[in-house]
């Protein structure tokens, strides 16, 4: 399924850098969808990208925890994992843009392309299953425990969203990350038991 979301995402975001009337219709713009009622666009966002670095980029991180995180979700819950698994996906692109709708409603020229709310939504929830898995980020030689780079990556996120500014949904970062954590605990709640025994007795 992974690969599958990867690369219908793929089609449609070379098929949007090429057509601007298509990356116009299938934006997130809360302005429309709070007056014309064009509520796909909660959706739809998260299939068209800035620009191939920002498309790379994403799929690049989908593809590295997604996969790890859809055979997590059929290991414990078997062919009921994979609808599981789509609606976290589907779940961290509408809930991570929550916030910026009510924000930005009334704001005719606010929008926002990609998948990055869903994406951190999946970066979450292998977290929650492996915490001890090291994250590689940036130009950083050494990989950081993931759970201390969920903390640092939600602690940047909260305040990159309060200060503004720089044209990053960080609002979408935060919330499709807090989202991916708490949905796969409901889900199951003994994982977060697993979690903490994982980071405090490892």
């Amino acid at each position: 399924m992974t690969y599958i979301i990867a690369a219908i995402t793929i089609l449609v975001s070379i098929l949007a850098f090429q057509r601007a009337d298509l990356t116009e219709k299938l934006k997130f713009t809360p302005y429309l969808i709070a007056k014309d009622r064009q509520y796909y666009r909660f959706l739809s966002h998260a299939l068209i990208h800035g620009g191939i670095a920002h498309l790379l980029f994403n799929m690049l991180v989908l593809i590295s925890f997604g996969t790890a995180v859809e055979q997590y979700f059929k290991a414990i819950w078997g062919a009921t994992g994979l609808y599981y698994y789509v609606v976290l996906y589907v779940g961290g692109i509408v809930i991570s843009s929550g916030p910026s709708f009510f924000k930005n409603k009334e704001n005719p020229y606010y929008s926002a392309v990609g998948a990055s709310g869903a994406i951190s939504a999946i970066v979450f929830a292998s977290i929650l299953f492996d915490p001890w898995n090291k994250i590689y980020f940036m130009f950083i030689p050494i990989g950081i425990p993931a759970f201390i780079f969920g903390i640092l990556y939600l602690v940047f996120s909260a305040y990159m969203a309060k200060r503004g500014g720089d044209n990053i949904g960080h609002d979408a970062h935060f919330w499709g990350a807090v989202f991916g954590f708490i949905f796969t605990i409901l889900l199951k709640p003994a994982l977060f038991i697993r979690f903490t025994e994982l980071i405090f007795n490892n």
